[in-house]
């Protein structure tokens, strides 16, 4: 069957002004206006790279569909609590920008307008105390909005393991769930000899700890980083259990649909990183970065099978070096940004549609 197909534009972004340079680039978002709003994390940029006439932009920065940069702005402030590791972004319908936290001691969220201004904060640093926890979060790594109901979904999910849901206006308290619609249960992790973090004694959930998920073994009954969090327009939830190799779908009140695995064999940071849906009116793809083996999955939405892929590990134009997240315009236009030394975003424009590619990696 055709799939969507895509090219790079090694044009897009424009150069950064004022002598910017971007470190760890960990959130992506298209607004309604059609402009791309990234957050990269300065504290990433090694001394070599800043030590001339160099230095970090600020953490958040929009660019307009061209690729100028319309606004940026971020760090510490007044009434806050900055996150120590950046780590997602959102920008809703009535122009607020959400920012999540990948720290240990990141046990918050945070709400600002376009122009910066702080408005809420959701949690406070250093005082979650695991997956259960209804006012604190742990490693909240992204966010997404369902308008109709005014309820902001987080992905909670690099020391917690589960979705949480707030009222997106007073942050009050909603609802979670962990893997299949569950009650998170993290003696799952300390029963297999990892320490919880209680509260955030430094021992994030990482990738190759004890419990870690075994190719062709039984499929894990809790989520490991729970890193994205999607609502397609059908209403149904689509959730990346990215080390555990795996999507789950479930509806809105938390009842698990169905899960597909993803390059099942991959190993340490996992394969499913994020989640975009194509423009058509019935989603029918959804398009999945991922950053270990460096490419980008689409999957049929309906059966959750891989169908299609591109890209490939690299530096220039068109390859990646840590696929992190990834966005989608009005016209179908894809925004991947790349972690690690990857330091970047790229623009791929949508070529209509065309033949699959087998992927690199099965």
């Amino acid at each position: 069957m055709p799939v969507p197909t895509f090219e790079v534009d090694p044009a897009w972004p424009k150069p950064l002004p004022d002598r910017w340079l971007v470190g760890a680039v960990v959130g992506v978002h298209v607004d309604s206006r059609d402009h791309v709003w990234i957050v990269h994390r300065p504290g990433t940029l090694q001394p070599n790279e800043t030590r001339s006439i160099w230095h970090a932009a600020p953490p958040v920065i929009e660019f307009d569909a061209a690729g100028n940069v319309v606004s940026s702005w971020g760090g510490p402030g007044a009434g806050y609590e900055w996150p120590d590791l950046e780590h997602g972004i959102y920008v809703d319908d009535t122009d607020h920008v959400w920012l999540g936290g990948g720290g240990e001691k990141d046990a918050h969220i945070l709400k600002f307008t376009r122009q910066g201004k702080f408005v809420m904060q959701i949690g406070r640093k250093g005082q979650g105390s695991g997956s259960n926890d209804t006012r604190n979060l742990g490693g909240a790594a992204n966010m997404t909005l369902d308008r109709e109901a005014n309820e902001l979904y987080v992905a909670d999910g690099y020391v917690n393991h589960r979705v949480i849901v707030f009222d997106a206006t007073t942050g009050a308290y909603k609802r979670h769930w962990g893997a299949y619609g569950k009650r998170p249960d993290d003696s799952y992790f300390t029963q297999a000899g990892e320490k919880l973090p209680s509260p955030f004694s430094g021992a994030v959930q990482h990738e190759n700890r004890p419990s870690n998920y075994q190719p062709g073994g039984p499929p894990p009954p809790q989520f490991r980083i729970v890193h994205v969090v999607r609502i397609a327009r059908d209403g149904l939830v689509y959730v990346c259990d990215r080390t555990n190799d795996r999507i789950q779908v479930f509806r809105k009140d938390g009842t698990f649909v169905r899960e597909a695995f993803v390059a099942a064999k991959t190993l340490g940071s996992g394969s499913v990183w994020d989640i975009g849906f194509s423009t058509d009116q019935a989603q029918t793809f959804l398009i999945v970065p991922d950053g270990t083996n460096q490419q980008i999955w689409i999957l049929r939405r309906d059966t959750l099978q891989v169908v299609s892929a591109f890209g490939r590990a690299g530096r220039w134009a068109g390859q990646f070096y840590g696929a992190h997240n990834l966005a989608v315009d009005a016209q179908g236009n894809l925004y991947v940004t790349e972690t690690y030394e990857g330091k970047r975003v790229q623009k791929f424009v949508y070529r209509g549609m065309g033949p699959a590619t087998v992927p690199i990696v099965q």
